[in-house]
């Protein structure tokens, strides 16, 4: 590697440190009682973390993909996980929208245990086989996830 290159590892873990401080401000709000400042501030990190899978699903996983000519491996975990983790945002919206923060914290609690067991596996086995597989393109596949405007889940 170059000196300036910066790896997909490096990227995408940064990105996961990130959410994880938005989360930490989302429940601070929800355990405080405040409702409002949760709301606003879950909205924030719910487009965060939208933001962050659609990078992975529309350019580094079907980057991967094509490169290794796996389609069954790791990058099929992290999309049903990536589903998964949608699901349990899902719940959290709706019990903020009926203002029980219990039951949106319950919720918050498997949000983090499926946030954390994923964020290990991408970042010691997903992150470096893509910076060993794709490592002459990884600055063209950082530019291509930097590139992915978000949108709303589908």
């Amino acid at each position: 590697m170059g000196e300036n290159v910066v790896a997909i590892a490096e990227f995408l873990t940064a990105e996961h440190r990130c959410c994880d401080e938005n989360f930490a401000v989302v429940e601070e709000a929800a355990q405080a009682g405040d409702t409002a400042r949760c709301q606003r501030e879950f909205q924030q990190f719910q487009a965060a973390m939208e933001w962050h899978f659609q990078k992975e699903e529309e350019e580094l996983f079907p980057t991967f993909e094509q490169t290794t000519g796996n389609t069954m491996g790791p990058t099929r975990v992290m999309r049903l996980e990536h589903q998964q983790m949608r699901e349990a945002l899902a719940e959290m919206q709706g019990a903020l929208g009926q203002g029980d923060l219990d039951e949106f914290l319950g919720q918050s609690e498997t949000l983090l245990i499926l946030m954390q067991q994923h964020n290990i596996k991408e970042e010691q086995i997903l992150y470096p086989m893509c910076d060993r597989f794709l490592a002459s393109n990884a600055a063209a596949v950082i530019a291509a996830m930097q590139a992915v405007s978000a949108h709303p889940p589908a």
